[in-house]
């Protein structure tokens, strides 16, 4: 039995089915990799630091990325008043359409 094991352990074709075996885990780790890959969705909206003062918004539409960072200045612009919106003892809000 010990001559069988020394010959065994000689033989350079077991070295190359380890790398073979070990080449096929990689790639499988690869494939399973790509397939669960988290993709944003196609219209999606990312909001970075909410409520802080370094504030981004990022929209992605289709293949259209917009980031939109907060500033010092006062926003304007025109539009109508669509309704209120109240805020309730447990913190809930409430639109109420004008």
């Amino acid at each position: 039995m010990r001559f069988l094991e020394a010959e065994d352990a000689d033989d350079p074709i077991l070295s190359i089915v380890n790398m073979v075996d070990l080449f096929a885990v990689v790639m499988a780790f690869l494939m399973m990799l790509n397939v669960t890959g988290a993709q944003l969705p196609e219209n999606s909206i990312l909001v970075e630091n909410p409520g802080e003062k370094d504030m981004r918004i990022t929209i992605k539409d289709g293949e259209t990325l917009t980031r939109y960072e907060r500033s010092e200045e006062m926003g304007e612009g025109t539009g109508t008043i669509a309704g209120q919106t109240y805020k309730l003892d447990d913190g809930r809000l409430v639109y109420v359409p004008e």
